[in-house]
């Protein structure tokens, strides 16, 4: 009968615990950062409502503007194409 292999023990890599340390820090703060960024527009859409500002349709506009050009283009022929097979448009 042959000799099963031996067996082999998992030891965790060694780990650079310095840069691991780092990136970890990192990542906090950068996302500390993110929830400032999103209470500072938060406050911005607030502060729009205040001024009688609609903000669903800001939302939509800053949405839009973010797309590109030719793919909002075509989103919008879609959309007026089924809008108008729902007999919503004139």
């Amino acid at each position: 009968m042959a000799n099963p292999a031996p067996k082999q023990e998992h030891t965790p890599a060694r780990l650079p615990k310095d840069q691991l340390k780092a990136i970890v820090e990192r990542i906090e703060k950068l996302e500390e950062e993110k929830k400032a960024t999103s209470d500072d527009i938060r406050e911005v859409y607030a502060e729009a409502k205040g001024n009688g500002f609609d903000v669903k349709a800001l939302r939509t506009i800053v949405r839009l503007r973010a797309q590109d050009v030719d793919e909002r283009k075509e989103q919008e022929a879609v959309l007026e194409t089924y809008m108008h097979a729902l007999g919503m448009l004139n």
